[in-house]
């Protein structure tokens, strides 16, 4: 029995040094096995530094210039290529969300990618790596969710998108973006234009990629009790300038202007990869992760897909990009599939509803969760008072801060109370 057990211990030691030795296990990501996921930036530079991987790759590119998927891959050399760069890390890259060189970084994915896809697919792969980080993760770097360390009755009258943007004023690196995006989203351009939307949305995407989350959630997903709340929720965006327009576009068309763009074509996938909803889970989310839905939603701010709430409703949760499906054609069920993403996703709405509440899949509610239907529609309430300063006036009592009147560009109000607090701002 020993002689047996040292035989097999001897012939087990004597295959893993094999194994360690053979060229597979020294080559490692050489070879058509596993290879270690690098970002798309860095797979580039080591297809460039291949000869053959490097003619492969500028073969696919010029193949892919003009040309659909079934014209490329009825030219032999194209096939070639592409069969080719399949075994190498270009095709496992993935991008991270805010990384120094992420346009470039997608340009060289979808570079890839577009080539593998047959025509335009409803649902495309994320060029982001996945997320790992959850909900509670946030709640530990803030205490943020309602009712922590205060009287219940009183968390419940307090204006939590109030609360929200006095902690962004504490920090200064979000006041600073904050103050930067109102100010641009809010100025008037001519009488016949609101303002340059180009310019706001590419403030509001610094703000959101910038800002940590436990900050920006805060002001997004801030849970309501009443409409003047949820108003403010709603106009955190500045919805006028970066949401709205004179009319609404057919959602298919807004789908194909965004996938024009490297850039919005990226968010809107990572949106579809994060937040579809899944009925082989707890919370109707990919791999139960709320922080990943989210973090997806607020990437798509700032694009043409601009998502927002769609009115004040303090307890049903709707939002939807700045489209309809009218004129939609033979393509409406594919235009509704499209919207009801948005507007009736239970996914999207249970992660909200869990950020509001302070409650993470692991973690123990506080409460009844809010069902996953949708909820009734009210009328749009009229929305804040033009200086949209972090004080509430919609039948709540006033509150004032020091936030946003100069920061906005706009003219301050005559109040002793609140000209005190705009003096450090200035553009």
């Amino acid at each position: 029995m020993i002689l047996a057990n040292a035989f097999c211990l001897f012939f087990f030691l004597d295959e893993t040094l094999r194994s360690l030795a053979s060229p597979s296990s020294l080559q490692g990501s050489e070879l058509h096995g596993w290879r270690p996921q690098v970002d798309c930036v860095r797979a580039n530079e080591l297809c460039a530094a291949e000869s053959n991987c490097s003619s492969r790759y500028r073969t696919l590119r010029q193949c892919l210039a003009g040309r659909d998927r079934n014209t490329m891959l009825a030219n032999k050399e194209c096939q070639a290529a592409l069969e080719v760069l399949q075994e190498s890390p270009l095709y496992d890259c993935r991008c991270k969300r805010g990384m120094k060189k992420e346009l470039q970084c997608l340009q060289i994915y979808w570079s890839i990618h577009l080539g593998l896809t047959e025509g335009e697919e409803f649902y495309e792969a994320s060029p982001y790596e996945p997320v790992t980080s959850r909900l509670s993760d946030i709640f530990r770097l803030a205490s943020i969710f309602s009712g922590t360390g205060t009287d219940p009755a009183v968390s419940t009258k307090s204006n939590h998108c109030l609360d929200a943007a006095k902690a962004c004023n504490l920090n200064d690196n979000c006041k600073k973006l904050r103050s930067s995006y109102i100010s641009i989203c809010n100025r008037e351009i001519s009488p016949t234009e609101r303002c340059n939307r180009r310019k706001c949305h590419k403030a509001l995407r610094q703000f959101f990629d910038r800002v940590p989350s436990e900050y920006t959630y805060r002001m997004l997903f801030c849970s309501c009790q009443d409409q003047a709340c949820a108003e403010r929720r709603r106009q955190t965006i500045l919805p006028s300038c970066s949401y709205e327009d004179k009319e609404k576009p057919n959602c298919l068309d807004l789908r194909s202007l965004c996938r024009t763009d490297h850039l919005c074509r990226s968010r809107l996938a990572d949106f579809h990869a994060n937040c579809r909803a899944s009925y082989r889970t707890i919370t109707s989310c990919p791999a139960d992760n709320y922080q990943a839905c989210l973090g997806s939603y607020a990437g798509m701010i700032g694009f043409d897909m601009t998502p927002n709430y769609v009115d004040s409703n303090p307890t049903g949760i709707v939002v939807s990009p700045w489209c309809n499906c009218r004129g939609s054609g033979n393509m409406e069920e594919e235009c509704e599939k499209f919207l009801r993403d948005f507007t009736e996703n239970p996914c999207l709405r249970n992660a909200i509803q869990a950020f509001g509440n302070g409650t993470d899949v692991n973690m123990s509610p506080k409460g009844p969760s809010l069902p996953a239907t949708q909820a009734p529609r009210v009328e749009k309430t009229p929305s804040l008072p033009d200086d949209l300063s972090d004080s509430t006036s919609l039948g709540t009592s006033v509150i004032t801060t020091c936030t946003s009147i100069q920061e906005q560009g706009l003219k301050a109000n005559n109040s002793k109370e609140l000209s005190m607090c705009f003096t450090e701002t200035t553009f």
